[in-house]
């Protein structure tokens, strides 16, 4: 009887084994497929950048009227206008409606996101589309024919 329990308790500690084994390289298979998918889906947080102004690499004679050009803003990016009149004008270049990179279409003549046909006017208010509001106006100084945007105070 004593070698029939010691058989039972060895065949006891052996399917537990296999039961730890299957269980834990279950577990590490969902973990593997689920971490990924929750990192995509929920992107990390990256910091705003504290820059308030920018000097663009570019000059205000660059820019021909009924044009427009993306620029970098921080960790953003943004887009200069210059109107047909020969203003220039300054928004955040993220589409209120998904964060979409939205652009001047010169044959528009206003601004435009591609994602979901978004427009905006050339004072950056939303005139078309699913936008809900209109895009973030910066302020645009020439200094010596250096263009340079800055927020709104």
């Amino acid at each position: 009887m004593d070698d029939k329990s010691d058989r039972t308790r060895s065949d006891l500690s052996r399917k537990g084994f296999v039961d730890w084994l299957l269980g834990t390289s279950l577990g590490a298979f969902v973990v593997a497929v689920v971490y990924p998918v929750v990192r995509y889906v929920i992107p990390p947080e990256v910091p705003e950048s504290a820059v308030s102004s920018v000097a663009l690499p570019f000059g205000a004679d660059d820019l021909p009227p009924n044009a427009g050009r993306i620029f970098k803003f921080g960790s953003r990016p943004g887009i200069i206008v210059k109107t047909p009149g020969g203003e220039l004008k300054a928004f955040s270049a993220r589409c209120t409606h998904l964060d979409c990179t939205v652009q001047f279409r010169d044959d528009l003549g206003h601004i435009w996101c591609a994602c979901h046909n978004g427009h905006f006017d050339l004072n950056g208010r939303n005139i078309a589309g699913p936008p809900p509001r209109p895009l973030q106006a910066f302020d645009v100084n020439v200094r010596g024919g250096q263009i340079v945007v800055s927020v709104k105070s």
